[in-house]
Order: structure tokens, then sequence, then C-alpha cells
């Protein structure tokens, strides 16, 4: 058996073994989804030998001149025994000049492999069997190539074969490739395409995106996401509902014994606890049916403790589709109630997120090297600029940016009761806040927003944080710099903002400053 299938390019050689691909490339031309036509004797480029051909039939035109009308469409039909011995044609020497590794006649199918039961199985249903797709086109390749055989022992009309060798190439063709366009409706087995190799590759529920990208982990979450400015950009809230169910395999050691004590006392239905303890022998005990009480008085150094995730804990955070490197990056967990994912906005933009229903996963990483890997190679601070280009991928968005823009306008003022209450918003609340003197005295204190800005830069006189730049806003008239009357023009000296209004470019230049 031979089979044409996907062959595109043609070769023959002359007595010196001279290259002349070129006729064949520039006058071939595809008719259906697998013949080849060759214009050889086509008239409008090779007059001469387009006569000298139509000659040739001069004696078949004696008994039939019904074949007249057809001579000017004289096309040398190239099937896959012609590209084959043409391929076959091609000497050593000369597939080295055509880059070709291997002999080009393997281009040629001639032998299908029979994939195993384990991927094609039959299907028991009501006492009968139904046959894999890939089972029936085989059993039909092998059907049809044993009608060939015998018809080429009985000497069967040369109509009735080329019927069978037409109808054996597209089985085969279908049988990769079940889609194929083109394909005559004689040759449609069924009522419905088949699935060919191609259609169990390709595709959301294919191999490679249905079970290899997208296939069912341990240690994994998913549901919707949803905004928290109050969360760093390194940080993920997770709800409590899915820390009872990840959990990390912690080795119990001198200085966190009485911690893992606690979560094993915990159980299984109590965040924080723990779900299992492993023994070094490698026996497990499950919680939620053993005397917890017994298990953590016998907990010794050396016993692993599968607890529940806990504030800190390093998680990989991923939205499909993941088109490029930071579309899954690192984040530590914050374990928080309700039921969604929830980050700082400012993190949106590497993943394409918006909150309009988006559903993101997390990954939970199941020992120390993995953690300390994610956290500094996948770690969304180590991720910043991004890899296309170096530019800020991370940076404030949205309602930080309007709010950065409306409290560094000139005209906003705050008194000692707002001042205060903003500063605290600002701060985590473990270093001070150094209150700096008002902006106006009398006759009622007041600060202004650059003032609030400049105590977020540097908070405190220990705070050893000097900024110094010069950036123009989008809203910069270009005249004045210091002085510019829309304010559009940022300066900032040891931390201070001296005038202008902060945006989006400020924010930019700052990060790539860090």
């Amino acid at each position: 058996m031979v089979v044409g299938v996907g062959v595109t390019a043609f070769y023959t050689t002359t007595q010196h073994h001279t290259l002349s691909v070129s006729v064949f490339l520039l006058n071939r031309k595809t008719t259906g989804s697998l013949k080849i036509i060759h214009e050889r004797y086509d008239p409008k480029k090779n007059s001469s030998q387009h006569e000298a051909y139509k000659n040739s039939f001069e004696e078949a035109l004696k008994y039939n001149e019904g074949l007249r009308p057809h001579l000017s469409k004289i096309a040398d039909d190239l099937n896959p025994l012609r590209a084959q011995a043409l391929f076959e044609a091609i000497p050593e020497e000369d597939c080295g000049v055509l880059d070709i590794v291997g002999r080009p006649e393997h281009l040629v199918v001639t032998t299908i492999a029979v994939p195993p039961m384990a991927i094609r199985p039959s299907v028991e249903m009501d006492g009968v069997s139904n046959e894999d797709d890939i089972s029936m086109k085989l059993m039909q390749i092998v059907e049809v190539n044993g009608v060939l055989r015998q018809g080429l022992e009985k000497g069967l009309p040369i109509t009735n074969l080329m019927e069978n060798w037409d109808f054996l190439q597209t089985q085969c063709a279908m049988l990769i490739n079940s889609d194929m366009p083109g394909v005559p409706p004689q040759h449609q087995t069924t009522g419905r395409p088949l699935r060919g190799f191609v259609q169990r590759l390709k595709g959301k529920q294919g191999r490679f995106r249905g079970n290899l990208s997208g296939k069912r982990v341990d240690f994994s979450g998913r549901t919707v996401i949803s905004p928290d400015p109050n969360l760093q950009i390194d940080q993920v809230c997770v709800p409590q509902h899915m820390a009872v169910v990840l959990t990390y395999p912690e080795r119990v050691t001198v200085h966190n014994l009485d911690k893992l004590k606690l979560r094993v006392l915990n159980g299984t239905a109590l965040w924080p606890g723990a779900n299992f303890v492993v023994h070094p022998d490698g026996e497990k005990t499950f919680l939620k049916f053993g005397d917890r009480r017994k298990i953590a008085a016998d907990l010794k150094v050396g016993y692993t403790v599968e607890r529940h995730l806990e504030d800190g804990d390093v998680v990989l955070f991923n939205r499909q589709p993941s088109l490029h490197r930071i579309s899954i990056m690192a984040f530590k967990a914050k374990i928080k109630p309700f039921r969604t994912l929830r980050f700082n906005e400012c993190v949106c933009s590497p993943f394409n997120a918006d909150f309009d229903g988006d559903e993101m996963n997390i990954h939970v990483p199941q020992t120390e090297e993995a953690r300390a890997e994610a956290l500094h190679l996948m770690g969304s601070i180590a991720n910043l600029p991004t890899p296309k280009n170096g530019g800020i991928e991370i940076s404030a968005t949205q309602d930080f940016l309007t709010c950065a823009f409306l409290v560094t306008a000139k005209d906003t003022f705050f008194t000692r009761a707002e001042m205060c209450l903003l500063t605290s918003y600002m701060s985590d609340a473990c270093d001070p806040v150094d209150l700096v003197a008002p902006a106006i005295l009398k006759p009622l204190e007041l600060w202004t927003g650059k003032q609030l800005f400049s105590m977020l830069v540097r908070p405190n006189a220990r705070t050893r944080i000097f900024l110094n730049l010069e950036v123009a806003e989008k809203i910069y008239s270009k005249k004045g710099e210091h002085m510019c009357p829309v304010d559009g023009y940022v300066c900032f000296r040891n931390s201070e903002l001296i005038c202008g209004r902060v945006g989006k470019s400020y924010a930019v230049v700052l990060l790539h400053m860090l």
C-alpha cells in the first residue's frame, strides 16, 4: 500500500544529476484535498510541448472523437506512486543541497502504524460493542487495501481500481485529519465526521489543552477573583474555605513543635488546623477520625504534619490562558473569610485580569525548595518589569492614580484629624509616622496633599529613603517647569514633593528607579 498524504513538492533529475525542481514547483496546482496536478503541457507556458503531446492522441481520436474537446486540459496527475518514484531518483549528494535529512521518499506514507487499544477502546453498551473512530477507520483501510490487492490479482477494470484507490487515499488522510476540506460525499462513510488524530490533539478539549495544560491536580484551587486594595502587591487573599483543604507538609522541629501540636488539636474542620500526620516510617494518620489529643501528645521531631494553609505561605497564582511567563507568578497567602480570591488591582496587568467574573487558579508548592524557587524566580516583586521589553508591568492604576492626582492638587488641604486618619491608612501600624509641621498655621492648622504624599514616601526620620527625581506628567504645559500653571511638572527633593500633581508617569519612573 502506498498512500500520498501531504506531498507538496516534487523533484526530477537529468542524466547528469542536475537539479530541475523549479518546473514542478512553478507549474503544480492542487485540485481537491489530495490530488496534485502538474501542468506540464499548459499551452500558455509550453506551446510546442503541448502540441507534440496533443499529436500523440491522434490514434485514440480515431476511436473516440469525444476526447478532442478535452485535449486543451491535458495535465499530468502526480499520484503517490509517481511522487515516490521521483523522490527515489534523487541522488544522495543532492539531498544535502535540498537540506533534506534522510531520504526524501520517506515523505510519502507507505505504512500506517496501528495505535494500541488503550487509546481506541471498545465500549460495550446494551450488549453491543461500539468501536472507536480510529478502529473503524483502520478497518476500512484494511478492507479497501484487500479489495485493491484482489482486484490486481483478478484483473478488475481500471475504473473500479481507481475508485478504490481514491477511496483508500481519502480514508488514510481522514485517519489523520477528519475535517479535511474537499472530501467527496461518497467517501463520507457516516453522517458525522469521525475524530482523527488531529482532532484528538487540537482544540480546548484536545490532549494538549484539555489533558496536559489543563489537567486536574492536587493542592490547587479555583474560584472567582475580586479586588482588595489593602493587600500588598505580593499578597493574595485565599478564602478560609480553601485554606482548610489546601495543605503544606511541614516537618516537625524543636522550633515549631508547639505550633504544630496546636494545629493537630484543631483538626480538619477548624482553621488553622491540620489534616494528616505522617510518621517517619511513612504511616499516615487522618486527623478526622483519630484521637487528636493522643496524636498531638505523641508528636515528635521528625514527624511531618500536613497543616492548613496559613498567612505567609507561598502559592502560585495563575490566570488562563497563560500567554506569557508572568501569567503565573508567586504570591504570599493571606487567609481571610468569604469565598473569592482577592489581590491588589495593580497586579491585574500581567494577568490581563478584570473583575467581571474572571476565575483564577492557585497552586501550593509542596517542598521548601519549590517555595524558595517560586518566591525568588516567580515572585511578583521579582517580575515588576515585563520580560517582553523591560517596561513596568505592575504599577499604580485605577483608584490609586486617581487618588494620588486628587490628593496632590495645590488646593487640597487637610485638618489635623484628617491628616492623622489618612496617614494611619497608609501605614501598617508597625513603624511610627512623624507628623510634619503644617503648611498653614492660622486661623486653623492645615496640611497640604503634597505633604501627605511626602509622608507616604518617607514616614519618619529613621527611614533612610531620599528620593530625588523630576518628571513631566501628561498635563504638563511645557513651560515654567517647577512653576507650571497646571502643576504638571513633578519634582521630589530628598523625598519631599516640592511641586507637581502625581500621575502615571511618576509611578512608572519611580518603579524604574526602585
